[in-house]
């Protein structure tokens, strides 16, 4: 995900300081990974660099001063280049769980006890997505679907790769 290009979108419809960026941010986006506030306050130095948002206000507090940023006609035009091309696909062709397998293999430890283990923990968070898809508004539900079509393609690697083993065994120990 593009924070910068996420801010400047939410900027889009008012100036707003960075705490309310962050607010924002976290309640459309960060449900399960806030964005820190230095992530923030960095994030929005360097599109004030850029020239695609420029700071409206600035307001003296208690603590340090409080700028209110504005997205420029630049901003608003990245954003719209941005929202308009398409995310690459990532085929996920090297993946951590592959490694381990043919490591277990190599090394003559169980790939299928790996294989065992790694499913129970997929269909455990499986589960936990199922009730927090239930309980949600609809972006929590999209966003639960999205992991849960993952975490299905997942299993049915899980289930080829166990069927596999022995010819995966021979060819990695050859």
């Amino acid at each position: 995900m593009s924070i910068g290009h996420t801010l400047l979108g939410l900027l889009e419809s008012g100036p707003r300081h960075g705490y309310d960026l962050k607010r924002a941010f976290d309640e459309r986006f960060g449900h399960d990974r806030p964005l820190a506030y230095g992530q923030v306050y960095a994030t929005m130095a360097r599109l004030l660099k850029n020239g695609l948002v420029e700071v409206e206000g600035i307001e003296p507090g208690g603590g340090p001063e409080r700028k209110r940023y504005a997205i420029t006609e630049a901003g608003v035009t990245d954003v719209e280049s941005w929202l308009a091309q398409a995310e690459k696909p990532e085929p996920y062709l090297q993946t951590t769980l592959y490694t381990k397998v043919v490591l277990a293999l190599l090394t003559g430890r169980s790939a299928a006890e790996l294989l065992d283990t790694q499913r129970a923990e997929h269909l455990r968070l499986m589960r936990e997505l199922t009730r927090r898809k239930a309980g949600g508004d609809l972006a929590d539900q999209l966003i639960c679907d999205h992991a849960l079509f993952h975490l299905e393609a997942d299993l049915r690697w899980l289930e080829l790769t166990a069927a596999r083993l022995d010819e995966l065994a021979a060819e990695v120990t050859a």
